[in-house]
């Protein structure tokens, strides 16, 4: 081993400890300290001591699995506060406008978000180290590779949630104007707010139908009409949906004229699409001219400059 593999050798080691120290550092949690000395009260009253609701995480059944859960856990909450910026409240709006991870309980949804996308950026840094190893690279191309797998696999989850919610959005935005007619003509004939949007949802199904369905129930759990469509209209990534659970809220709380609002939103909606689709035209209308600026105008110069040689030549002779 010459003096710069080892030195290399040496500082990485360096850095892999030092960094796993500052991810590992335990922090006092004042939980930890009261949960003994609350567990005879809990079992007088009949209760008895429940880590996964205590720790707000699934206790692995095998003894592997309660070993490496927590250690992994944190590094995984660690990270994800590393590699993305926003808060845990704004992560979790993501989330579900992203409509992933949904067979996950809400208050775990982040939690398994952050271990997943750990757990693939610690495989894309194996990934590139084997790759490094397998070329005969040197070791701070090595490293390099296994740095560019590490934030190529944090990054995978991050771009994923853009997607997922861009594409949602455009769903809602299609399904918003038939929505949106339905709920009127069901109000023109007389019945109110809650009874159009249960009809609705009954028959209907997409995500803004799905929505639409929270907001019930949380209407017949006990929330206000008005509230459950603001509270799904904080929620929602499509600007469009947001007014038309706005207009909801406000026809249920004082009587205003639903049909004529929603008509004038899906109007509004419709003109928005046909401006999208003519930016969409003029955008691969352009992209379709970029082949044939590369390919002809090289062929193009090519005939223009092809004489001047013969050109110069015969006047300087």
């Amino acid at each position: 081993m010459t003096g710069l593999s080892f030195s290399a050798a040496l500082t990485s080691g360096v850095f892999s400890a030092l960094f796993v120290r500052w991810l590992m550092n335990p922090r006092a949690r004042l939980a930890g300290r009261v949960r003994p000395y609350s567990a005879v009260s809990r079992s007088m009253l009949g209760r008895t001591f429940d880590p996964e609701a205590s720790t707000g995480m699934a206790v692995p059944e095998t003894a592997v699995g309660r070993v490496l859960l927590p250690p992994l856990t944190a590094a995984a909450e660690r990270f994800g506060q590393i590699i993305d910026s926003s808060s845990e409240e704004a992560m979790g709006v993501k989330l579900r406008q992203a409509a992933m991870l949904t067979e996950t309980p809400p208050d775990r949804r982040l939690q398994e978000y952050r271990m997943r996308q750990f757990l693939l950026a610690a495989a894309g840094s194996v990934g590139g180290f084997i790759v490094g190893v397998a070329l005969d690279r040197s070791t701070a191309m090595t490293l390099v590779l296994a740095i560019a797998g590490f934030a190529g696999g944090g990054s995978f989850w991050r771009g994923k949630i853009d997607r997922a919610i861009e594409e949602r959005t455009a769903r809602m935005r299609i399904e918003l104007y038939t929505v949106n007619q339905l709920l009127a003509m069901r109000v023109r004939v007389g019945g109110g707010v809650v009874s159009a949007v249960r009809t609705v949802v009954e028959r209907g199904r997409g995500p803004v139908i799905d929505e639409l369905g929270e907001a019930l129930r949380l209407h017949f759990s006990g929330m206000s009409a008005g509230a459950a469509f603001r509270h799904i209209a904080d929620l929602t990534p499509e600007p469009h949906a947001r007014r038309a659970y706005q207009v909801l809220a406000t026809a249920d709380e004082r009587g205003s004229d639903l049909a004529e609002a929603l008509l004038a939103l899906s109007e509004d909606i419709q003109e928005d699409r046909k401006e999208a689709i003519r930016r969409q035209a003029v955008r691969r209308r352009a992209t379709m001219l970029i082949p044939i600026i590369v390919i002809l105008a090289p062929i193009l110069l090519l005939f223009v400059g092809a004489p001047l040689p013969f050109i110069v030549l015969r006047n300087l002779g």
